[in-house]
């Protein structure tokens, strides 16, 4: 009987061995708060340009900007479906932008001529 009894407390305790402690409360670790930072107060300044111009897909575009302060300047170019080159320049001198849309060259619409001929039916035509 005592036997018995050493066997159930031994696989007890190997059964109470075998499960980790709960783990403790989350604390997470406070950073002291040292305020807003400081950020300079000048005025915006900078000029940027880029360009695209990829064969194979026929897309050619480019864009340039010039700002300092309020005063922005810049153009972009873009060749449209249709065959024409469409160019906006723009300036906002702090009151507002003013474009101006100018187009070159004349639209081209040529005759549509599909690449493929549908197939015929799989199915006879219907006996009048």
């Amino acid at each position: 009987m005592s036997l018995k009894i050493a066997v159930i407390v031994c696989m007890v305790a190997v059964a109470l061995a075998d499960h980790p402690p709960p783990p403790g409360p989350y604390h997470p670790q406070q950073r002291p708060y040292h305020g807003e930072p400081d950020y300079p107060d000048v005025p915006p300044k900078y000029t940027y340009n880029y360009g695209v111009a990829d064969g194979y897909s026929g897309v050619n575009l480019g864009h340039s900007e010039a700002r300092d302060g309020y005063k922005t300047e810049g153009s972009y170019a873009v060749d449209l479906p249709d065959g024409r080159k469409q160019i906006v320049n723009y300036v906002d001198n702090g009151d507002g932008l003013q474009a101006q849309v100018t187009y070159e060259g004349e639209a081209q619409y040529p005759e549509h001529t599909p690449a493929y001929r549908p197939a015929p039916p799989a199915y006879p035509a219907p006996h009048a």
